[in-house]
């Protein structure tokens, strides 16, 4: 097994941060509320507390116990972390003056500390707080200050234990993987083992453990994860997985024949089965976009459950669940961290299901789901597709659904995409879709009065969904893209597009 990390959550924005930065470092991690700390703690080889929202001096401190931490394992505090140990250690911490947001230099580093090897006085840091160390915590030593920020890092002595008032884990704190770095590997001398071909060895085996010989039904659509979770159960258990590709009338244009095309040759077993007027009919009437998601995420576990009786004996659903989507939707295992909206194949089933769930891929981001993909010889192609969300257009839609709707926005985003295909632009953006809005626009053709739809395009760039900017898409794209919809596309009069990041945004707009 290879040597682990444990991040223990306080609710920061950037907890899943850390754990990426990690991840980059070849070396695994796992997030845990701090109020839910692992039994066995032997299976991690050091400790990283996280920020939080919250303040030490607070009526409601988060307060973990650390006695089976503090002092027996390699521990990084970082933020609300370093300001818990210096208030509850003899140390003080008290509100700023002023609100210590934003970059900052390192005014001052100590010298021939492992800690900060290879970084500099200067370097920039990332600050986020509004409480501040005034004093260091008991036999606590000054490792690092800024202008402002005169307690910016310090270490206990005699023990591996280190604070830091900044946040390594964001890009503006310049050397912030270096640091990261030399506290796991230097300071903790925790192994680098972490690979694609690592955890397909790992995952591998853990599925043949934990299935043995019982078969395995798998919800396939068409993108990066259930093809990757579809291959590591091939490689564990081959024939006893059933492979069910679901048209819910969500899908992009002519996509359910061409997933299913496309799995040709790879050797999986795969039946599609379209149910596309049994999810429509379900989603008559719904505007909420959580309703949609539970009514599309309910038909979805119906229609399986109609497969599976299908599939004699069958004792496992497998999903293609990735990290983000547990972490947006559970606030990582239930700590603090605030849930943004629930995920289609998030959660559990009904009892009635009489299924256990198998995801091989919980615990890894989509870009690390990519090299596991890679390592395992998919071809690049079906790797380099962009992301598109469980529920389809029914999330990108907004208000009620009807086969009208689905048939403009399919013709929309058909346009979009391809467009950016013949462009070359396709690989250049980590996901693009259409949204068909809930308004119309006035708009003239010819010498008619129009009253009709309005469509928005969404293109970001991102590394694994949890963060995301719009990206720049030529103008002259954005013209011709827009005219081809205006003038192919019957009901739509006007286009605009979405220029906005994540956050404060989501990448979807319900």
């Amino acid at each position: 097994m290879q040597q682990s990390v444990l991040i223990l959550d306080f609710g920061s924005q950037y907890t899943q941060l850390i754990a990426r930065r990690v991840r980059e470092l070849n070396i695994y991690c796992e997030i845990h509320p701090y109020n839910k700390i692992p039994s066995k703690l032997a299976n991690f080889k050091a400790v990283i507390l996280s920020g939080s929202p919250n303040s030490v001096r607070g009526e409601n401190v988060l307060h973990p116990d650390l006695s089976e931490i503090r002092g027996k394992k390699p521990l990084l505090a970082v933020c609300y972390g370093a300001q818990y140990l210096a208030h509850f250690s003899e140390g003080k911490v008290a509100e700023s003056n002023t609100r210590e947001y934003g970059r900052a230099n390192l005014s001052f580093i100590k010298n021939n500390e492992a800690f900060f090897k290879n970084i500099s006085e200067g370097s920039q840091v990332w600050m986020s707080h509004s409480d501040t160390i005034k004093k260091l915590p008991e036999n606590g030593v000054l490792l690092a200050s800024t202008n402002d920020v005169e307690n910016a890092a310090y270490k206990i002595k005699g023990e591996n234990t280190y604070g830091i008032q900044f946040h390594p884990e964001v890009y503006h704190s310049k050397d912030g993987k270096q640091l990261l770095e030399n506290f796991l590997v230097d300071i903790a001398d925790v192994a680098q083992e972490w690979t694609p071909d690592s955890f397909v060895d790992s995952t591998v085996n853990a599925i043949k453990e934990k299935v043995g010989n019982d078969k395995v039904v798998l919800g396939l659509s068409g993108g990066v994860d259930s093809t990757v979770a579809a291959v590591l159960l091939h490689k564990a258990i081959g024939e006893n997985l059933y492979c069910i590709f679901v048209n819910n009338g969500l899908l992009r244009k002519n996509e359910f024949e061409s997933v299913l095309n496309q799995y040709e040759g790879m050797g999986l077993n795969v039946k599609g089965v379209d149910a596309s007027e049994r999810f429509l009919k379900k989603l008559e009437g719904i505007t909420d976009p959580e309703g949609k998601r539970k009514a599309i995420g309910n038909t979805f576990i119906d229609v399986f459950d109609d497969e599976a009786h299908q599939i004699k004996d069958v004792k496992w659903l497998a999903q293609g669940t990735i990290y983000p989507d547990v972490i947006e939707s559970v606030s990582v295992n239930g700590g603090p961290s605030a849930t943004i909206k629930s995920h289609h194949n998030v959660g559990g089933l009904p009892d009635f299901m009489k299924l256990k769930i198998v995801e091989p891929l919980r615990m890894i981001f989509k870009d690390e789901v990519r090299r596991v993909g890679a390592s395992m010889g998919i071809d690049k192609e079906l790797l380099g597709r962009h992301p598109f969300p469980g529920p389809g257009l029914g999330i990108r839609i907004l208000g009620d659904i009807t086969s009208e709707k689905v048939r403009i926005l399919q013709d929309v985003d058909a346009i979009f995409i391809n467009g950016l295909k013949e462009d070359g632009l396709y690989d250049k953006v980590w996901q693009a879709g259409a949204m068909l809005l809930p308004v119309n626009s006035v708009g003239v053709m010819g010498d008619e009065r129009t009253y009709e739809k309005v469509v928005a395009l969404r293109a970001v760039e991102s590394t694994d969904g949890m963060t995301a900017d719009w990206v720049d898409l030529p103008y002259t794209f954005l013209q011709k893209t827009s005219n081809k919809i205006i003038n192919q596309v019957k009901g739509v009069n006007r286009v605009v597009y979405d220029i906005s990041s994540k956050p404060p945004a989501t990448i979807e707009w319900e």
